[in-house]
């Protein structure tokens, strides 16, 4: 289900008309999923009042775009990401990899998969792929966790003692803006190997990351 009441509504950002067109033909197909549209830029995305759930963002557009920009822009119109990648450029996805995209798939994957990690992402859900684990572990850069600037911040102060109320109000969003942030912070945590079900895993995670400072003694 989409982020309202209905199906989910799956919108695709490409420079290949096939590519848009075969995406159709699986969201027409697949039960619980409708087709919103197809742009060729996330500038003409964005252009319309939101009408998808989650876009389908092809890694490498021939518009100059990054990938940082790109799924910032959509998540600022308040759609999910997911970044379609046919592995061509292995630094272009280790730079998605940073951003708040909720998973990385191959456009050649089965059809039955591109599907499922849909459905999972169209939900909010975080899509664990190979492709994810393989940025994580090649990118030298990546020694913690990959996490946005306000996850960070979120991570920080929810880990020092906070509630999920008083973290809200500290950084003038919602409770459940919060608790989104954290769920998907466990997420990757959990898709890198360092899970961290508890607020006291939160705490020792933050701390080893640098996210979360060391306390003084004395």
């Amino acid at each position: 289900m989409g982020q309202g009441a209905g199906p989910a509504r799956i919108a695709i950002v490409d420079d290949h008309e096939l590519v848009g067109l075969a995406v159709r033909s699986l969201v027409d197909a697949a039960a619980g999923l409708v087709f919103a549209r197809h742009e060729r830029s996330v500038a003409d995305m964005v252009a319309q009042p939101r009408d998808a759930d989650l876009v389908l963002l092809d890694l490498s557009l021939r518009d100059d775009t990054t990938p940082d920009r790109n799924v910032g822009t959509l998540r600022a119109w308040g759609a999910h990401v997911l970044v379609l990648t046919s592995a061509e450029n292995p630094f272009l996805i280790r730079e998605a990899s940073r951003t708040e995209a909720l998973g990385i798939a191959r456009k050649s994957a089965p059809g039955d998969e591109l599907v499922a990690v849909m459905t999972a992402a169209a939900a909010g859900e975080h899509v664990p792929s190979t492709e994810w684990a393989s940025a994580l572990d090649t990118d030298p850069t990546l020694h913690a966790a990959p996490l946005t600037r306000r996850e960070r911040e979120v991570l920080s102060l929810y880990a020092s003692g906070m509630g999920a109320r008083e973290v809200a109000a500290a950084l003038f969003v919602s409770e459940n803006t919060v608790n989104d942030h954290l769920r998907r912070i466990r997420s990757v945590y959990r898709l890198i190997g360092r899970p961290a079900t508890t607020k006291v895993d939160l705490y020792r995670r933050g701390i080893e990351d640098g996210f979360v400072p060391v306390p003084s003694r004395g």
